[in-house]
């Protein structure tokens, strides 16, 4: 009798295995809407839509007043298409940078964040070694220059309108993954074993990257999302590494 043998990468593994992937990274986030309840959360929430409304009324007044008196593009027709949408154009560029500036307020928030999470799903865990202040504001304050500098190149895009949300997203998506991964990882592993460990997932975290670009480019639902994303992953992080934590 002749046995069939299942290699690791066959069809016949592959599949399920995505198909669990995708519930697990779907369930850390319906988990991390879950922690809205969580009345140390909430405390966060409150100040998150607060920074929130505050960096896009901010951006909002920046932007408009950079486009208004300043000569962004060396090309001549675009800048007079910039000027003549003004408040349109003003909005479009504040929902470009509203992601990237509003994850680098809440990463200031982090912390607090994911000690309510791992407290409710993960209390054997013990108190986290933390991520130094000047440390945590290197790492966001690197990732939302990169943000800046990449979403006004992606501006070109807006001429192909089809292709320009497919590179938005990858785009944004790749950087907000690893900035958040790296926010919640270094917080209990070293650097290097936070590197081991992105690499590992690569993949996974790119997808949960493009979600977490989506739902800060929602209106109403991108006041949530700096915690929600956050609490979603303190969860995928903690399964990453063979931790799932208790059910609730």
């Amino acid at each position: 009798m002749t046995s069939l043998s299942i290699t690791a990468g066959s069809p016949s593994t592959t599949g399920p295995k995505i198909y669990l992937e995708t519930i697990n990274m779907l369930s850390a986030f319906f988990k991390g809407i879950s922690q809205l309840n969580d009345r140390p959360t909430q405390r966060v929430l409150w100040i998150s839509i607060v920074s929130a409304t505050l960096v896009f009324s901010m951006l909002w007044v920046v932007v408009g007043v950079l486009l208004g008196s300043t000569s962004i593009f060396t090309i001549g027709w675009l800048e007079w298409a910039v000027d003549l949408l003004g408040g349109l154009a003003t909005f479009v560029f504040t929902w470009f940078l509203f992601p990237g500036v509003i994850s680098a307020v809440i990463g200031i928030f982090l912390g607090d964040i994911a000690n309510a999470v791992e407290a409710r799903h993960f209390p054997s865990l013990g108190p986290a070694m933390g991520l130094p202040m000047a440390k945590a504001v290197l790492v966001t304050l690197g990732y939302l220059g990169v943000l800046i500098v990449l979403n006004l190149f992606l501006l070109v895009f807006l001429l192909i309108p089809p292709l320009f949300p497919f590179v938005f997203y990858t785009v944004n998506g790749y950087l907000l993954g690893r900035e958040y991964f790296e926010l919640v990882a270094l917080r209990r592993i070293g650097p290097e074993e936070a590197r081991r460990l992105r690499k590992a997932h690569r993949g996974k975290l790119f997808l949960t990257g493009v979600i977490m670009a989506l739902l800060l480019t929602l209106p109403v639902v991108n006041l949530l999302a700096p915690v929600v994303i956050t609490a979603a992953m303190v969860h995928l992080f903690e399964d990453w590494r063979g931790n799932p934590g208790i059910a609730h």
